[in-house]
Order: C-alpha cells, then sequence, then structure tokens
C-alpha cells in the first residue's frame, strides 16, 4: 500500500489539533488531519478564549471573524448567593499591558469550523473526517500510520504525528505514556437555555462563578444563550441528570423560584485532573487534552490546548524549514508546557473549584478578594494570572 506523505500528521481534529493544523500549513507545511467524528461537532463545554488566545487568533487572521461569533466579557465575577457578597474584576485595567483586555465567549465548535473552512482553501492541507487511526510504526526517518474510512484502509507518511486525540487519546495509549492525576468523583452538566437569565439575575456580567456551598454554578454569556455548568452526585442516574426535574431544581436554586425555562442543550460529561508523564517520545508529541485535562473553573482547558499548539508550532517550523536539530527544541516543548499544565492549570483548576464549593474555602475567597477591591497591585496580578498571561511569560523562562 502507497502511504500518502506529508511534513506533520495531525490525529484528533478539536481546537488544539486545528489550530496547528493552521498554523503550519499556512507557513507552507504539508499538513493532515485526522478526525473520526464526520464533521466538527457542536461541542458545547469549551466557550471561553483568554488575551493570549486572542493575540494568537489575531496573528493567524481569525479574530476578526470569532469576534462576530463571539462576545467579548471583560468582566468576571464570583457571587456568594448565600450572604450577597459579589466581587467583580474587570480586565479592561490590563488594556495598558495586553492587546485584549477581555474574554471571548465564543464556542470551541465556531473556532474548528471557521479552521476548517481556511484549511479548505489551502493546497497543502486537508482534514480527513470519519477517519480512525489504526497502528504506526516509527523509523529514524519518519512515522508510518494506518487509518481507517468507512469505505478503505489509508496509509500515511510524516515527519511527525501529532496526537490530539483527546482524553482518551489513541497515540498517547499506543506510546505507553501514563496519564497522572485524578477523576472526580461527581459528574458536570451543562445546560443551555436562550432565557434572558440577566433579567432574573442583574448582577451577572458575562462570566460568573457563583458559590452556594456546597452547591455552586457557573453562568457563561455567549451570542443568545446562557450556559450554566453545575456539578451532580455520582450515584444520581445519567435519565435523571439531564430529565425535566433536574433542570427545573438547577434554575430554582439559581433564580430563587420556580420558572418555566427550556434548554437547547443538556450535556453530562466527567471531569478529571491528568498531566501525562511524557508530551513526547521520538516523533510521536502530544498536545491538548491528550496530554493534560482538568476542570473547567477558570476557562484553562482549550486554551491551555491552543497554547500547546502555538509552543509546538514554533518549534516545528524551525526544524522543518530551518534544519534545526529536533530533539533540543521537541524536548523544550515538552518541559515548557508540562511545567505550565502541572505547576498552573493543575493548581489553579483545583483552587478555582474548592474556592466555590467548599465553605471555608469560599469565606477565604471572599477575604482576598474585598483585599483585591483595594490593592490595585495585588489585583493586577491576579488579572494578570487568571486571564493566562502570567502563565504564558513564565512558559517562556524555561529551557
Amino acid at each position: 500500500m502507497q502511504a500518502e506523505e506529508c511534513d506533520v500528521l495531525i490525529v484528533g481534529g478539536g481546537p488544539a489539533g486545528m489550530v496547528l493544523a493552521y498554523a503550519l500549513a499556512r507557513e507552507g507545511v504539508e499538513v493532515r488531519v485526522l478526525e473520526r467524528e464526520a464533521e466538527c461537532l457542536a461541542d458545547m463545554r469549551a466557550s471561553t478564549m483568554h488575551p493570549p488566545t486572542l493575540d494568537m487568533m489575531a496573528e493567524l487572521g481569525l479574530l476578526d471573524e470569532l469576534e462576530t461569533r463571539g462576545l467579548r466579557a471583560a468582566v468576571f465575577q464570583y457571587y456568594n448567593l448565600q450572604n450577597g457578597e459579589r466581587y467583580a474584576l474587570d480586565m479592561s485595567e490590563l488594556a495598558d499591558e495586553v492587546a485584549h483586555p477581555y474574554r471571548l465567549q465564543c464556542e470551541q465548535f465556531k473556532l474548528t469550523r471557521l479552521i476548517e473552512g481556511r484549511l479548505k482553501a489551502l493546497p497543502n492541507a486537508r482534514v480527513d473526517f470519519s477517519t480512525r487511526a489504526l497502528s504506526f510504526a516509527e523509523d529514524a526517518e519518519g512515522v508510518t500510520l494506518h487509518a481507517e474510512t468507512p469505505m478503505t484502509i489509508h496509509a500515511y507518511r510524516a515527519r511527525y504525528v501529532i496526537g490530539a486525540d483527546g482524553a482518551s487519546s489513541t497515540i498517547r495509549k499506543w506510546l505507553g505514556v501514563e496519564f497522572d492525576g485524578f477523576t472526580y468523583p461527581e459528574s458536570f452538566l451543562t445546560l443551555s437555555t436562550d432565557y434572558p437569565i440577566e433579567t432574573h439575575l442583574p448582577w451577572t456580567s458575562g462570566v460568573n462563578y457563583v458559590a452556594n456551598p456546597p452547591k455552586w454554578s457557573v453562568l457563561l454569556q455567549v451570542p443568545g444563550l446562557w450556559r450554566v455548568l453545575v456539578p451532580v452526585a455520582e450515584t444520581m442516574p445519567v435519565a435523571e441528570i439531564t430529565g425535566d426535574a433536574f433542570k427545573d431544581r438547577v434554575f430554582a436554586d439559581l433564580l430563587g423560584s420556580a420558572v418555566p425555562i427550556e434548554t437547547h442543550h443538556r450535556t453530562v460529561y466527567r471531569v478529571h485532573q491528568r498531566v501525562a508523564k511524557e508530551f513526547r517520545r521520538g516523533r510521536m508529541i502530544l498536545i491538548g487534552d491528550a496530554a493534560h485535562l482538568n476542570n473547567p473553573l477558570g476557562g484553562f482547558g482549550m486554551n491551555s490546548g491552543i497554547h500547546d499548539a502555538w509552543n509546538l508550532k514554533d518549534k516545528l517550523l524551525r526544524i522543518l524549514q530551518d534544519g534545526a536539530a529536533p530533539d533540543p527544541l521537541l524536548d523544550r516543548y515538552a518541559r515548557q508546557r508540562r511545567a505550565i499544565a502541572s505547576s498552573f492549570v493543575q493548581s489553579q483548576t483545583i483552587a478555582n473549584k474548592q474556592a466555590l464549593e467548599n465553605q471555608g474555602a469560599v469565606e477565604y475567597r471572599e477575604r482576598h478578594m474585598a483585599k483585591l477591591t483595594s490593592d490595585a497591585v495585588a489585583r493586577r496580578a491576579y488579572l494578570l494570572e487568571q486571564s493566562m498571561v502570567t502563565c504564558m511569560r513564565n512558559e517562556t523562562a524555561i529551557e
């Protein structure tokens, strides 16, 4: 079987894989993306893009169109339903330091579908849908990977293979890379509704973290919809979680009274805190959820995957186009991105969750927030941290 040759073969067409594909392809690199689904799915889980990610989207020429499909959210806030304490933080305070001092609330499928359209216009790139990786063989010159479609078996030959294939990554499992960490006992439920929640809760902004210990919720506004995230007990059957009775209880807890609310989506998923022990082995490299997982509190997951792609893009271009030695650069990618995933994303998302569900942590967060309101220096540092600017700066210092 004659293998189709390319420079980089990306397994997985989610945000990280598609950003890497487009960033490389627009520089002339021969790229193929293998996606097991028949299309870029309308995945509702991730919707927040932080300032560094917006910088990257601007450089790729994607930001203007994403802005038309999303909502700017400069203010994010913490609200305690039990005592009415509210602490709002305004990212526009960073306008003198970052180019995009706001979050863009734009669902991930809008990004992947936008990139899919851009890739179609490039002769050196292609996304193969309904294609599942079957096996691989690596040698000194590259990797041969076999994949199946509904009709046939196809062979690809690439200099590098990127595992961007999500939490249950086939590439990671093939390599036998350990995925250390833990799975939360509870599941998470995401509801979306076009009901005008802001008319009942006038304190809302575009991004809201709501404490009601031991309960909590996250309210995110995207164009035409509110997205509500809540935890659910591990013992609760999925049919009950997605039923009308539980949906009504969620909104009654949030709004303070029973209001008939229709939803467009009800999605249940498990949440993990895990980091792969290795991000790179030979010519096989992991990015995104294949390399690290975290809870959604803070909106760091999709962003950190895109940041993986951006870091790796720079190094692959130096290798493929400038003839740079691959091992030092790819090892540095692994060190930089694994360190950020471990030291920042994991610790911060765990802390963010605890600060909503644990009474003691909620009280500590409120004392900390109260101090930030009167301390401009500390507030700026906190804003830079929560907007992922600090971790991106720290990454560059890692050799």
